[in-house]
């Protein structure tokens, strides 16, 4: 039989937060809190349902809604009359929202949902291979995991001295070692809003409480920050330019407002530019002002390719430490090959002005989209990058006009960290032709939604 003073010990928890959160969310990470501190260990019995919400005055519904979201992330057992009891965590299945933008309804002719760079726009490899492939790059498994060369050049190019460095399969892959080796069950954790599917997906599978920050033309706003710092956060996640899917680039200004907000805290602050050289706005990073708790995760799918499956991680030498000491119970070192193919791109001048050309176009086509879009009423976010978020008067209806016509659009609730106005995001950046046709059926699929100075 449980013992009260576990039931107390959750009462507590959640008193102890600062914001007193008695929602079915509050209570879950409240819980889960406890589970990874070791306050609950294994095994320990949990109060029922009943007595619990008549603990805290919310109704049963509540705590039963906890106590489900702890139990689709593995953290506690229901068996039936005997109880309910902690277990070790093991995550949910399914990327939910991942799937939502991956799964359209079919194929299009012009599929603007993908998120992804214009295959036509990407330099050639042909030339780099061939100078690179007959290199012999590693002589021993015990060979460093960074090829001495890409890190010479990655460290002259970070934005603030790292502590440390090395190189992963790609941004998606960076953010899990990151996010696993920092974020615990039950932690809260302050994310843009919106942002990027797969990171909610993969806090979800941590069992992290997700904060959503609004952004306005800067960046994350320091005041929606400021509010989540108070019941305490393990970590803040941002992207500092072309931010997907709003492109809004985040200034020098609101670089400094944010690491002003974070300096008392002890706040990880994990950094992903995941378009890189094909951003065109001018990267800010808060690890200028805070570099031993930045990391900074600089990826070249976009703008160099996506088989490429490279991304540099860089700043806390802990965090990078601790993901380099994990990598070596599985793959150990992503492949000396690329990452020689990649070095040479990067000092390749061919290439170099094949990536400079490509940003000109991503920028050309952004801007044709937008003054569509503007001049229509419609209102958008961001200046940068290749996707573009849009408001629309029905979610459903805009996407399924758009399918009628041979166009995909990504929807736009698998990006919300909360629930917000209908929106969705659109690759702006592989529309290589009619460009002002597609931005009016885009602008007549968006229906009629009042436009606040062509932003929102």
């Amino acid at each position: 039989m449980y013992c009260y003073r576990t039931m107390n010990s959750i009462a507590a928890e959640i008193a102890g937060t600062g914001s007193g959160d008695r929602s079915a969310r509050g209570i879950a990470a409240a819980v889960g809190r406890m589970i990874s501190s070791g306050q609950l260990a294994v095994g320990t019995r949990l109060p029922t349902v009943r007595e619990l919400s008549k603990l805290l005055g919310v109704s049963p519904t509540t705590v039963s809604e906890a106590w489900q979201s702890l139990a689709a992330v593995g953290a506690i057992d229901a068996r039936g009359r005997q109880g309910t009891f902690v277990r070790q965590p093991t995550g949910p299945v399914t990327p939910r929202r991942y799937r939502r933008i991956t799964e359209g309804p079919g194929r299009f002719a012009l599929d603007l949902s993908t998120g992804t760079p214009d295959p036509a726009l990407l330099p050639d490899l042909g030339p780099v291979i061939a100078r690179v492939s007959r290199q012999s790059l590693t002589s021993s498994y015990l060979d460093h995991p960074v090829l001495p060369g890409l890190g010479e050049h990655l460290r002259a190019s970070w934005p603030f001295v790292p502590d440390d460095l090395t190189v992963v399969d790609g941004a998606m892959d960076a953010l899990d070692r990151v996010a696993s080796a920092v974020v615990r069950l039950g932690d809260r954790v302050v994310v843009e809003h919106p942002t990027f599917p797969p990171l909610l997906d993969l806090l979800e599978l941590l069992g992290a409480e997700v904060i959503g920050v609004n952004l306005d033309d800067e960046g994350m706003r320091p005041d929606g920050l400021a509010a989540a710092l108070v019941g305490g956060v393990r970590a803040v996640f941002l992207q500092p330019r072309a931010h997907n899917p709003t492109g809004i680039t985040l200034t020098s200004r609101r670089s400094k407002q944010l690491a002003a907000v974070l300096a008392d805290s002890d706040a990880i602050i994990v950094e992903d530019d995941h378009s890189g050289d094909i951003a065109s706005g001018t990267l800010a990073s808060l690890g200028v002002h805070l570099p031993g708790r930045t990391v900074h995760i600089r990826s070249y799918s976009k703008s160099h390719g996506p088989d490429l499956r490279l991304a540099a991680v860089g700043g806390a030498g802990e965090v990078i430490g601790a993901i380099a000491n994990r990598r070596l119970l599985g793959p150990g070192w992503s492949s000396r090959l690329l990452q020689a193919v990649l070095l040479e791109m990067l000092e390749h001048q061919p290439t170099i002005d094949a990536v400079a050309a490509a940003r000109l176009e991503y920028a050309r086509r952004r801007k044709a989209v937008s003054a569509v879009l503007a001049h229509g009423g419609v209102a958008f976010t961001g200046t940068d990058g290749i996707n573009l978020w849009m408001r629309v008067a029905d979610e459903r209806s805009a996407l399924l006009t758009l399918a009628a016509q041979g166009i995909g659009a990504a929807p736009g609730e698998p990006f919300m960290a909360r629930d917000d106005e209908p929106s969705m995001r659109v690759t702006v950046g592989l529309i290589d032709r009619d460009l002002d046709e597609i931005a009016h059926r885009l602008a007549d699929a968006a229906g009629n939604v009042p436009a606040r100075g062509g932003q929102r």
